[in-house]
Order: structure tokens, then C-alpha cells, then sequence
């Protein structure tokens, strides 16, 4: 390439990767790519290339490496915050970790299913009795995931319009100032709660953290208002998207969607493919701290490294039409939860979640339809999690 691609940069179409990473497709596995502020990183691009490296010892998620990359200006303020699981490397982020796997095994998924999917029923209830429209991210997209985790973590629902928002100021700003104001808030919300629930106690998730680790002295009030606070933004803003964009997409494909409504036992197989194909998530970030070689290029300690997944998961060596949305393709290892050790924890309860939403959104509302020109409905910039602002539809 003559010249870097500039990232991030905002999708022409939600669900297809920007039209302006084509060169990005060209040059894999690697090129570079500037930044906002006029720093030149390495892109990944390249599917085998990118699961070598994401469990590659010699990078580093510490955001307060005074190399680590940051993508947009308003997050440039947050690099001297430690952010736990997603920001620190091992030892302490492996501790982080053990902490909470007991609460998002296979096991402990399976018993939350008929949870959400009573509240998923209740909530397309309420939409059916005031229908027949909806927006459906308010409606229906938003609640579902946010009412799941606050069951799980122990958070008063009642509050869920409070940390929503908190949660958008976080990831979209605008201003450097907004996020941090949104942090600080966030984080004093969590302390009052934590402090309740010493003695208070529920039967969530931070109820069990303070009695089992904050009393006992094996953490701290700071580190688990850190914990709290990553679990409870990724644990419905992701999904969310998932499922607000999903709905979208397969409104946009209505053969596959004709194929899902005939037989439901593929939405599994559907919902692995929408996390390849939508890749919500896009822009991983890491530093080097040693000089690493992949991919016929050196990459230098100190280094920023993107991971586009974007890009990632339609590398045609791996997925054949990856431009094509099919679940019937052979190989599902899309990078959609990450890999490595800082893969997604929650991706269990995600998958339930979506395959729970989706197939019992379009199982209720057969005549599920947009209720706008899909050119018209506004979606997400790139430069935060992909998914729809709005989601008009009329059944």
C-alpha cells in the first residue's frame, strides 16, 4: 500500500466490515494503519496470524503501558486507569479470572436459561400488547441482556437506566471529559452498592465476591468496583448489539432467515455465524514487549498491534465466501469472543442469550418485518462496539 488505511473508520453497511479496510483484505496478514492521533500501528489481518499472536506471551494488554495504543481521543484520559480482566496481563489477570469462571460455566448457563427466557418472553409480550411496532432496541434488544446481568450480578435493575447511560457516555463520549465523568460515576455507583451489600447481602454475583474475597481481604474495594463495572458494561452492551444487529441482518437475508424459521434447531449454528460475520467487537489492542517475527515482518518491542476482526473473520483462507452469510460452512473458529487468555468469559451466557432472543423473537413474530428503509435506520460509527441505535419494526 502506498499509503496506511486510517483506523477506525465507520461501516457503509452494518454488517459488512468499512468499504475503506479493502487494502487492509489485500495486504494480509499484516500492514500498517494510523491512528487518530497520527501513530502508525501494525494491523493484523490474517486469521492464523492473529490466534498465534493473541496468545502470544510477549504482548500485553496493559493499558497503562505508555505504548499501548488508543484508538480515538476521548479514551486517551483512561490510560493511567487500571481496567481489570480486559487490561492487565497474567498473574493478576489470571487471579481475576479464577474469581469469576465459577459463575459462567456451561453449568451455570444451563440453570439461567429459563431466566432468560422468561424474560424474554415477558418482554415480547409487552411489545405484542402495545404493537404493531416497536423500536426494538429499547424495547427488547437493550433489556434482555441488561436484565440478565443484573439477576446475575446482583444490581438493583431499578438503576438500569442510570448505568445504560453511563455505559454509552464510556464507549461513545463524545469528549475525553465524558468518559471520564461517566468512569467516575460508574465506579461510585458500585462502590455505594458494594459497600450495601456487606450488609446487605443478596445472592448474586457481588454478593458472593464480598463475602467470599472483599471479607476475607483476597481483593479489594477498588478492584472489584474494576471487575464489576467491566462485567456489568460488556455484559448487556455486547450482547445488545448482537442482538439488535443479528435482527437485522437476517431481516436483510430473508432465505437464510426462511431456513431458521423452518428449523430451529440451527439458531446455534446461526448464532456462531453472526459473531463471524458481524464481528461487533472490532480493533483489539495490544503492545509489544519483546520483538516478535510473524508473517514475513518483525514486529518491534513497544510496538501498537490492532486486531481487526472485522477483516480477521473474513479471511478467505479460512472461511470460503466469507462475504457470505451461511452456517453451514465447516469451520467456525472466528475470533468473534477473541482467543487466547483474555477470550471472552461471558461468551457462554452470550451465546444463550442470543440464541434465546432471536429464536423466540422470530418464533413469536412471524410476520417480523423493518418498519423503515433499511438505508434510513442509523447504526453504530466504528469507533465503538458495532450494533444499531435504532431499530424500527412492525410485525
Amino acid at each position: 500500500m502506498s499509503e496506511t488505511v486510517a483506523f477506525p473508520q465507520d461501516r457503509t453497511c452494518p454488517y459488512h466490515p468499512p468499504t475503506a479496510y479493502a487494502p487492509l483484505r489485500e495486504s494480509r496478514p499484516l500492514s500498517r494503519v494510523t491512528l487518530f492521533d497520527g501513530r502508525s500501528v501494525w494491523v493484523v489481518t490474517g486469521h492464523a496470524e492473529a490466534r498465534a499472536l493473541l496468545g502470544d506471551g510477549r504482548l500485553s494488554a496493559d493499558r497503562q503501558n505508555v505504548s499501548f495504543p488508543t484508538p480515538t481521543r476521548r479514551f486517551k484520559g483512561l490510560q493511567n486507569r487500571r481496567t481489570a480482566l480486559l487490561g492487565v496481563d497474567d498473574p493478576v489477570h489470571n487471579a481475576q479470572r479464577r474469581m469469576l469462571i465459577p459463575s459462567f460455566t456451561l453449568k451455570r448457563t444451563a440453570a439461567l436459561r429459563p431466566r432468560i427466557q422468561e424474560t424474554v418472553d415477558r418482554l415480547i409480550d409487552a411489545m405484542v400488547a402495545a404493537g404493531p411496532r416497536a423500536e426494538l432496541v429499547s424495547a427488547f434488544a437493550l433489556p434482555v441482556p441488561s436484565m440478565v446481568i443484573c439477576a446475575l450480578l446482583g444490581v438493583p435493575y431499578a438503576d438500569h437506566e442510570f448505568f445504560e447511560a453511563q455505559s454509552r457516555r464510556l464507549l461513545r463520549g463524545p469528549e475525553p471529559a465524558d468518559v471520564e465523568a461517566a468512569r467516575e460515576e460508574l465506579n461510585g455507583y458500585l462502590a455505594d452498592l458494594i459497600e450495601r451489600k456487606r450488609t446487605e447481602r443478596g445472592d448474586g454475583l457481588l454478593d458472593e465476591l464480598v463475602a467470599r474475597r472483599l471479607e476475607t481481604g483476597e481483593t479489594d474495594v477498588e478492584e472489584l468496583v474494576s471487575l464489576a463495572a467491566i462485567l456489568l458494561i460488556a455484559g448487556h452492551e455486547t450482547t445488545a448489539n448482537m442482538i439488535s444487529l443479528g435482527t437485522f441482518t437476517l431481516l436483510r437475508h430473508p432465505e437464510q432467515l426462511a431456513e431458521l424459521r423452518a428449523d430451529p434447531s440451527l439458531m446455534p449454528l446461526a448464532v456462531e455465524e453472526l459473531m463471524r460475520f458481524l464481528s461487533i467487537a472490532d480493533g483489539m489492542l495490544r503492545v509489544a514487549t519483546e520483538d516478535i517475527e510473524i508473517g514475513g515482518e518483525r514486529i518491534r518491542a513497544d510496538d501498537g498491534i490492532v486486531f481487526s476482526t472485522s477483516v480477521i473473520n473474513r479471511d478467505e483462507a479460512v472461511f470460503a465466501e466469507p462475504d457470505v452469510l451461511d452456517w453451514h460452512r465447516p469451520d467456525r473458529h472466528h475470533l468473534g469472543f477473541g482467543f487466547g487468555v483474555h477470550q471472552c468469559l461471558g461468551q457462554n451466557l452470550a451465546r444463550a442469550e442470543m440464541e434465546i432472543a432471536l429464536g423466540t423473537l422470530f418464533e413469536r413474530l412471524p410476520g417480523l418485518r423493518l418498519a423503515e428503509d433499511p438505508d434510513r435506520i442509523p447504526f453504530k460509527p466504528g469507533d465503538t462496539i458495532q450494533g444499531m441505535i435504532e431499530l424500527p419494526v412492525a410485525w
